[in-house]
């Protein structure tokens, strides 16, 4: 597309939340515990970008978002795609082990044929890579005829571009980005962005231990022992959602639909982790969001806050409410704020979070 028509171009929507959890586990390392950070010289709980992207990316997929597909197992979904344009199985399965082959990098003498990367393709275009497989009786050889391995990435982005566009039909390849170091032309510039969540105040994570009974065993004593650790935290988030790319990337999706999408995920989503145990169904408890013309401005919490009245949530809204004031004003015209609104008082629902954004981007629109 072109971006001098983009009407979009450098805006970007932020959110700023605040969301206290429970005792809970939200995002474990890889011994189980659940993951921290040190900021400003102390422990804070922390919960990666990627674990809660994949939430949204899931809550998307529940309220109805064309998604794409992320899979080492690229030979699976080209063969099921060319098995609906009637090829048989067997010629399914040599199309996607050649169209397989285009991202894999493998010695000769390797034996195992998964693929090594993760591969990021929208329905369309697997759909695409089916047709022209079907245009050449699924014979892959006759479609793919280059030896040359860059060549032959080539002439797979030839086939795909074909019967698709530079925009992409996934609102999660749009939103989260993809990477094929393979093929570059496919790649896409991710229009979100999202921080770490931190704790705005100093964690300790603490240590349950907990015993199972068995029973069928009248015996006295415990059948299983075990421990895990766990905390509660206040977490900052921060995100924000650059429209003009958005609107660059997507294909068919009204920005506004793919908005309202993406709101009311992020709302929803919450790390699944030990949740049948130590269930942590928190909704947001205080958001900022603008509308921001220039660059990102994104909060430390450097300082730790410190419990007031029993609680972290209204120390945080204060340092939240002050630190973006602050430095707003310090940043001038290079932070631009067009649009403010504040979730968590008086009764204003997400319902009216969206709505308005939805005002917003559809008077752009139009």
């Amino acid at each position: 597309m072109n971006q001098s028509s983009n009407p979009f171009k450098n805006t970007r929507i932020e959110f700023h939340i605040l969301q206290s959890f429970p005792v809970s586990c939200l995002n474990r390392d890889d011994i189980g515990s659940p993951k921290t950070a040190i900021v400003g010289g102390v422990m804070r709980a922390r919960v990666s970008s990627q674990c809660w992207k994949r939430q949204v990316r899931l809550v998307m997929n529940q309220l109805g978002a064309v998604l794409g597909f992320r899979t080492k197992l690229l030979c699976e979904l080209v063969s099921e795609a060319c098995e609906a344009e009637g090829a048989n199985k067997k010629q399914a399965l040599n199309c996607g082990k050649k169209v397989q082959s285009i991202f894999i990098k493998k010695e000769e003498d390797e034996k195992d044929e998964s693929n090594d990367s993760l591969i990021f393709l929208s329905p369309n275009e697997i759909k695409a890579i089916a047709v022209d497989l079907k245009a050449c009786d699924f014979d892959p050889d006759k479609a793919l005829t280059q030896k040359d391995p860059k060549k032959r990435v080539q002439e797979l982005e030839k086939l795909i571009f074909k019967h698709t566009s530079a925009e992409v039909d996934a609102l999660d390849v749009a939103l989260f980005g993809r990477m094929i170091a393979q093929a570059a032309k496919m790649n896409v510039e991710a229009a979100a962005s999202f921080a770490h969540a931190i704790s705005t105040h100093k964690v300790n994570n603490e240590i349950e231990f907990f015993s199972a009974l068995d029973d069928r065993n009248e015996k006295p004593g415990a059948a299983h022992l075990g421990s895990l650790e766990y905390n509660s935290a206040t977490y900052y988030r921060y995100i924000s959602l650059d429209l003009g790319q958005l609107w660059t990337s997507l294909k068919e999706m009204k920005i506004s639909t793919a908005l309202e999408i993406f709101v009311k995920a992020l709302y929803l989503a919450v790390p699944n982790a030990r949740q049948a145990t130590m269930s942590a169904a928190s909704q947001w408890d205080y958001a900022k969001v603008f509308i921001r013309k220039g660059q990102r401005l994104q909060l430390s919490f450097e300082k730790p806050v410190k419990s007031k009245d029993g609680g972290y949530l209204e120390s945080s809204i204060e340092t939240l409410t002050t630190e973006l004031s602050i430095r707003e004003k310090r940043a001038g015209s290079l932070f631009a704020k067009e649009v403010e609104w504040t979730y968590g008082e008086g009764t204003f629902s997400i319902d009216d979070l969206i709505d308005v954004l939805k005002q917003y981007v559809q008077k752009v629109e139009s």
